[in-house]
């Protein structure tokens, strides 16, 4: 609904999505949106209350994971970046099950809804949690995952603005006014590691 709104000209920008995000809803709703900046990243983690590693995960241990493109794609990224699972060279950044070619662990993956996640704990080995709805069910991205997205994974949040006012004057104060210190001290005061500045 935001890129909605802004597209209709309800709102000036919106500041709630990754840059894949956009990206798809552009290439899907043909929207003219555009990014301007970063924003903060919420780090998208591996929780179990089965495991205190992934090393522990055991042969046919089955994984959650959400079901949409985007964040489902993301958590497999996560997981091939700590080696558990390899993915389809060129895959991209929407990649699904169909892509893992290679498993060792013959690990299952559950594909939820991704605000059921956390209450999937109780029934699957491991699964890979958005930080919002981490943070819902009372988890602490900054320390109960047993494995973290890096800093440096393409899922920081962005602002996003028409394209017909890409050369405004108003972005540049906009971009500005949330890239300072008082901003950065104000995300690192208040979630403690769980979100991160991204600029």
């Amino acid at each position: 609904m935001p890129n909605q709104a802004l597209a209709d000209g309800e709102l000036n920008a919106n500041s709630f999505q990754h840059k894949p995000y956009l990206d798809n809803q552009v290439a899907d709703r043909g929207y003219d949106i555009v990014s301007i900046a970063y924003t903060v990243n919420f780090p998208m983690g591996v929780y179990s209350k089965k495991v205190k590693s992934l090393e522990e995960l055991a042969d046919g241990a089955t994984v959650a994971i959400p079901n949409d493109p985007t964040n489902g794609g993301r958590a497999l990224l996560i997981l091939a970046d700590k080696g558990l699972i390899k993915l389809k060279e060129g895959a991209g950044l929407k990649v699904g099950p169909a892509d893992v070619v290679e498993n060792p662990k013959n690990l299952t993956f559950a594909e939820l809804d991704a605000a059921q996640l956390p209450r999937s704990l109780d029934d699957v080995d491991a699964a890979v949690i958005n930080t919002n709805y981490a943070l819902e069910a009372g988890l602490d991205p900054s320390k109960d995952p047993i494995a973290r997205e890096g800093e440096k994974a393409p899922y920081v949040n962005i602002i996003a603005i028409n394209g017909k006012d890409k050369d405004a004057p108003w972005v540049k104060t906009l971009v500005e006014s949330y890239h300072n210190d008082t901003v950065k001290t104000f995300v690192n005061d208040t979630f403690k590691g769980s979100v991160i500045a991204g600029w």
